[in-house]
Order: structure tokens, then C-alpha cells, then sequence
């Protein structure tokens, strides 16, 4: 039973303000939200709190969308856990692992046949805010470099620990949020990333300005040497690592989220730890690229130079520039390269005789098997447990005839698979640590849709296995939840959602649109969905949605789009651009005044993405679709629910403010409008318990929205 509608909104702070932004008109009444510290800002927030508490009142406490009943299940699809493939250290091997009901991750060792855990986010900190964000151990295994943060910051702190002892070694180190470390043999050194102390940066910019840095153990951070950085754009964000046998220093460099990297590698036998004299790889090209010495000595480039879904070269790490490399596997017309892997002898035996590449052929993983001096593909059948995806090929750093890689999909929980090039055979090396759940008879298939412009957009669409024929499609219209991102080349990938499985063993169907803007297809398919081209991804968002419809998997009234952080954007953009098309709207997280977005958070580092707002012809861009500007009197508006999180430093939730109070003042529509608010969490890596909290409360609105009672309620 839907729940009551709510009409009455708190008084949000309004003004006429309106400004000329390079001759575009731009109309801004609310924003007096943006100073989270006002206490009118506090006060409508708390109005919020308030009316979504008493929006909660009215929902069913029974069935499987009851709280308890749904929190049950998604805890018991959750209690798989999850486990990593093993980083080895001689004949120690680290990985991550999740069991059961614990609420973060940790860090396990063993050590020949003595496991153990070294690293604990709740033995740092009890009440679950503290996250650990990086871990790498140094290339002996006998230390670990870790970082964590609390609150949802993301502002992590850089410690050293040792692993026979687990006593700390080193460290705190600040301002090393994402801060890779790159450690040197012997384990007295490393470089790593570290911002400028903020007092000597102006204000709004002492979250940037990174550095790479020599480390030596023992010494305390304002001792460390700067490397690399100065002079280069101040956005940038860095990668550093060093070869196995610590000759060789790799350094990357990408202004905010560009799609371009560049690269430069030094000797250090011949410059030096303090003073590293670098040199071309890749630099100022229209391309991404990765690149890394190799245990054969050569130099291997991943890049997507003249190959928009990928390809690798290779060249002499003495002559590294482009003219330089000859390319060993060549881009495929309709796969993405995703990674690779080189299996040799072991040991001083350091000449590859396999070359395994993964690929992401229409968002389904596959592996293929090359020789590693030619390219040449074999015939040899490598064999994944179903259509889903896989993540990293990880070897020996010492060489051998072993790859380890993570497998999940639509209903299986990751596991860990190990590929022997003795046997030429794949066998399930960890099973995921936890009790996997009964799990709902559901079928996932791909689906094509033809986007306005005549692209073919692809889908992911999960059912109940009894609510389709035997061609699979739908016996009726069922409440659905259209999910999507959209963006900055990331791919959405089969993979075991709890939230998902939830929803569809209750019967409702779950679909996940793989837009323009990510990275299913290569960088043309993400370039295609980015600055000037952004609105194609709400176009192809809106098709698959009316496909849907069309096709008789569900109607308008059962309809709800779900997104977060730059799918926040996403939904916002289609509730205002199709509010005739969705009942319900989940936006978490979001980004939504697209004229303003780059003063907040990280927002100027997503300028290459979305688009200048201080550059008059990009600010036409934004307007454009910036779900705030887009906001019509009168209109009714689907049924909304922002949730937003204090603790976010990459988008602040002025965003969720603003456009919530623009829709309560606007909308003719009995849905409501709503905003849960959270404290000491932020956009990223939060305790399971909290992660199921949220999840319950945001499938409990679309259930009461789009009518799904699961057949009990």
C-alpha cells in the first residue's frame, strides 16, 4: 500500500537572484543553501529531517519490505563477504577479505601456513567510521604502507606497519589522500603522493597541488624530498612505481579526471633516489597510458593511442618514447582491453612464454591466451564460470606459471580463480569466506535499445525466472528500477548485488544501462558522453526507460530511476528532463547545479568531463541540462528521494539542497519530495551496517512508490 502524499514543505531560504554569467541569464533563489553552516540551512535541514521521519512512519512494517524483514535479507545476501586475489611477497600472500556480518574488510597475511589478520579498521576504531582506503606491503612482505580516514572525509593518514609484529614502524603522514606508494627494495624507502601543507595555498586550492615524494623510513614527513610535480597543473593527480628489481621509477600524471595521462620514467641507478632524471614515455597526448618494467627488463605500454579500446606496445626502457614502441597486442574492433599478464619461468627464469589479456567485450568479461612475442593469438580455451566480469590478472612477483584473477556476476558472489599454464586450466583457488544465501531463481539478459540518435545502447535486465516465457520476455508489467551512470569512463559490469536480488526475488526487475559516457565500449563511447555530448547520456538513459515501457517489462506508474554521485546527476537530469517517465527517483549523492559545481568539493577536476561553467559557450552546455536550472513551475514531478551524506568532500550535498527545495516549491504532483540526511559517513567506503541501513530505506521508498509488495505486504 503506497504510503500517504505529503504536501506541505519546509520554507526553504528564497531569493530573485538572478546573475549574467556571460550573457546566459541564470536564475539561482536558493542559494542560501549552499552555506551548510547558516542556521537557515540547519534549520531547513532539520525541517527535512523531520518530514522524511514522519514520511517513514507511514510505510509498512511488515512483508519483505518491512525493516527488519528487509534488513534480514540483505544481511544474508550480504554474508557471502568478499575476498581479493593475493598480492605475494616471497611465500607470504596478502588479501582482503569480508566474512559474514563484519562491517569493514581487513587485511589478511599467512604466512606458510599461518593466517592471520594484520590490518582491522574496527580494532583502529570501534564505532565503525574509520576506513582504510590503501594498502600496499613493500616488496620483501616484511612492512605494510597503509592509509585510513574517518568520518567519510576521505582525507587519509599514511602509517607503516610491520608484519611480523604488527607493531607500527612509521608514520602519521597526512594530506596523502589517493596516495599511491611505490616502495624501494629493502624496504627503507618509498615514493608516494602528498599535498602541499594548506598554509602555503590559497584557500580553495589546498586540496590539490600533489607532489611525489621520497620517503625513508624513520624520518618524519617534512623531511621528505620532493621528486616530481612542481610546475605542472595543479589538479593533478599522480601514479608512482618502481620495478621489481627497483631500477626503474615510473611516474604518471593526469590534470583531475581528464582521459589523458602522462608518463615519464627515470633510472635510478643512474640519477639517483633524491634527484630522478626522467624521461618521455607519453607526454601532452590525447591518449591514456600506463606503462611498467617488466621481470624480461622491457618496457610495456598500455595505451589507448590510436586504439580508442586499447592495445599494448612495447619498447626498451632506454628509449621509451612513442616513436619507439612496436605494438605486441593489437586493439580489438569490439572489445576493451581491460589487462594483462605475463607468465614466465620463475625465478631467474625471466623469458615469458604466455601472455594472457582480459577483455570486456559489451560489458561481459573474456579472457584470451598470446604469445608473448608476437601477439599472436592461441587457440588455447581459457574458461570463465559464466557471463560476468572479471577484475586484475595478478601474478607471482617472482614469475611462475600461475594467474590469479576475481570473478562475479548477476547471482554469483566473488570468488577467486587460479588459471596454471602447466595444466592450461582454471579451478576456484578461495570461495567467497562467508555463507552464501539461497539465492532467487533470476534470469539476467542483455538487452539492445536504439537511442534517439540511432546508437545501439546496451542493458542489463534481471527478472524472476517464472515472471517471463521461454524466450524471456515478460509475462506482465512489474514495478522496475532503471539503474545508470553515465560517466568519467567507468563501466557498469555484471556483478552480485544484494540490492538487486533483493528487489527481483520480490518481483520487481532490475535493469542497468550501459550509457555513453562510461567505458563499456572504449574511450569513443565515453568521449561521446562527455562535455558538449553529455546530453547523449540522458538521451540513452530515457530510451532504454521507454523501451521498457514499450516492451511491456513495466509502465510509467511502476517505473524508478536510481543513481549515484555522477548517476545523481544522471536521474536528476531525467526527472526533469522525462517526469512523465519514472514514479519514483533515488538520487544519492548527486551533482546537480552544474553552473556552480566546480567551486565545491573536487568539482575542478571535472571540468575536462563536464564542461568550464567560468567559459560562456561550455556554461551553454550545462545549462543545458543542470537539473537545477531545469526546474518548471508547476510540473508534476516524479516522487524523489535525495540521501545525502555530511562527511562528503568530493560532492557536497549543497547540491541535494538546492534542487530538493527548487522541486518542493515547484511540483503539482501528491508524490513526495524528500531528503535523508546522514552524519559521519561520505561519498565513499562506509561500514556494512550503515551500507545495508541505507540501502533498506532506499528500496522501501521505491517499493511504496512503484507498488511492489513482494505478494506479503
Amino acid at each position: 500500500m503506497t504510503a500517504p502524499a505529503l504536501r506541505t514543505y519546509p520554507a526553504a531560504p528564497r531569493t530573485d537572484l538572478v546573475e549574467d554569467l556571460g550573457g546566459h541569464r541564470v536564475a539561482d533563489p536558493f542559494r542560501g543553501l549552499e552555506d551548510a553552516g547558516s542556521d537557515e540551512t540547519e534549520a531547513w535541514s532539520t525541517a527535512q529531517d523531520v518530514l522524511y521521519a514522519q514520511y517513514r512512519e507511514t510505510l509498512a512494517t511488515v512483508g519483505p519490505f518491512g525493516t527488519d524483514a528487509l534488513t534480514d535479507r540483505l544481511s544474508a545476501l550480504l554474508g557471502a563477504g568478499f575476498v581479493s586475489p593475493p598480492a605475494w611477497r616471497g611465500d607470504r600472500r596478502f588479501f582482503s577479505r569480508r566474512v559474514g556480518d563484519q562491517e569493514h574488510a581487513v587485511v589478511v597475511v599467512v604466512d606458510g601456513d599461518v593466517e592471520r589478520v594484520l590490518l582491522d579498521p574496527i580494532a583502529i576504531d570501534p564505532a565503525g567510521t574509520t576506513t582504510l582506503d590503501a594498502w600496499q606491503p613493500s616488496k620483501e612482505g616484511h612492512l605494510v604502507a597503509y592509509q585510513v580516514s574517518s568520518g567519510g572525509t576521505e582525507e587519509s593518514v599514511l602509517h607503516v606497519l610491520d608484519v611480523a609484529t604488527g607493531e607500527l614502524v612509521d608514520g602519521p603522514i597526512d594530506r596523502a589522500r589517493y596516495s599511491p606508494v611505490a616502495w624501494l627494495p629493502g624496504g627503507e624507502a618509498f615514493y608516494y603522493v602528498r599535498r602541499l601543507p594548506p598554509e602555503e595555498l590559497p584557500q580553495d586550492e589546498a586540496q590539490y597541488h600533489r607532489r611525489i615524494w621520497l620517503h625513508r623510513l624513520g624520518t618524519p614527513g617534512s623531511q621528505d624530498v620532493e621528486v616530481f610535480g612542481t610546475g605542472l597543473d595543479h589538479t593533478n593527480y599522480y601514479g608512482v612505481s618502481v620495478s621489481r628489481d627497483g631500477r626503474w621509477l615510473i611516474v604518471s600524471a593526469s590534470a583531475g579526471t581528464a582521459p589523458r595521462t602522462d608518463v615519464w620514467i627515470a633510472d635510478l641507478t643512474a640519477s639517483g633516489l633524491e634527484q630522478p632524471s626522467f624521461v618521455e614515455v607519453a607526454v601532452g597526448l590525447d591518449a591514456e597510458t600506463g606503462a611498467w618494467v617488466a621481470r624480461d627488463g622491457r618496457l610495456y605500454v598500455h595505451t589507448n593511442l590510436d586504439a580508442p579500446r586499447g592495445r599494448i606496445a612495447v619498447t626498451d626502457p632506454t628509449a621509451p618514447g612513442v616513436e619507439h614502441w612496436t605494438t605486441l597486442l593489437a586493439e580489438d574492433p569490439t572489445a576493451v582491453l581491460e589487462d594483462v599478464a605475463f607468465i614466465d619461468g620463475g625465478g631467474a627464469d625471466t623469458t615469458p612464454t604466455l601472455l594472457l589479456a582480459s577483455w570486456r567485450r559489451h560489458s561481459v568479461s573474456e579472457v584470451s591466451v598470446h604469445d608473448p612475442r608476437t601477439g599472436e593469438r592461441r587457440p588455447d580455451v581459457f574458461a570463465l564460470p559464466g557471463l560476468g566480469s572479471i577484475s586484475g590478472l595478478a601474478t607471482h612477483p617472482d614469475g611462475g606459471p600461475e594467474v590469479w584473477f576475481s570473478y562475479a556476476d548477476h547471482t554469483t558472489p566473488t570468488s577467486v580463480h587460479r588459471f596454471d599454464a602447466r595444466t592450461g586450466g582454471t579451478t576456484l583457488w578461495a570461495a567467497p569466506p562467508g555463507l552464501v544465501a539461497d539465492l532467487p531463481d533470476v534470469r539476467a539478459q542483455q538487452i539492445e535499445v536504439t537511442s534517439p540518435d540511432g546508437t545501439t545502447v546496451r542493458a542489463f535486465v534481471v527478472a524472476r525466472t517464472d515472471a517471463l516465457d521461454d524466450d524471456g520476455r515478460p509475462l506482465a508489467a512489474a514495478p522496475t528500477i532503471l539503474y545508470g551512470y553515465g560517466g568519467f569512463q567507468i563501466s557498469l559490469d555484471p556483478a552480485f548485488s544484494a540490492t538487486t536480488l533483493a528487489w527481483v526475488e520480490a518481483g520487481g526487475v532490475y535493469v542497468v544501462a550501459n550509457l555513453r559516457g562510461g567505458g563499456e565500449e572504449g574511450e569513443q563511447w565515453h568521449r561521446a558522453g562527455m562535455r558538449a555530448h553529455k546530453q547523449n547520456v540522458f538521451d540513452d538513459f530515457h530510451a532504454v526507460g521507454d523501451h521498457l515501457v514499450a516492451l511491456g517489462w513495466t509502465t510509467p506508474d511502476q517505473l524508478a530511476c536510481w543513481g549515484g554521485s555522477n548517476g545523481g546527476l544522471l536521474v536528476g537530469a531525467a526527472l526533469t528532463q522525462r517526469p512523465d517517465l519514472f514514479a519514483a527517483v533515488v538520487c544519492s549523492a548527486p551533482l546537480l547545479d552544474m553552473v556552480r559545481y566546480q567551486r565545491f568539493g573536487l568539482g575542478v577536476t571535472w571540468t575536462e568531463e563536464y564542461g568550464d561553467a567560468d567559459d560562456p559557450t561550455e556554461l551553454g552546455w550545462l545549462l543545458g541540462y543542470s537539473p537545477y536550472h531545469r526546474v518548471v513551475d508547476g510540473t508534476a514531478y516524479p516522487a524523489t528521494l535525495f540521501t545525502v551524506f555530511e562527511g562528503d568532500t568530493r560532492v557536497d550535498p549543497l547540491h541535494a539542497r538546492k534542487l530538493a527545495a527548487a522541486l518542493q516549491a515547484a511540483t503539482s504532483s501528491d508524490r513526495p519530495v524528500l531528503v535523508r540526511r546522514e552524519r559521519g559517513v561520505g561519498h565513499g567506503g562506509r561500514a556494512l551496517s550503515r551500507t545495508i541501513g541505507l540501502t533498506v530505506e532506499q528500496l522501501q521508498f521505491v517499493a511504496d512508490r512503484t507498488g511492489l509488495t513482494g505478494g506479503n505486504a
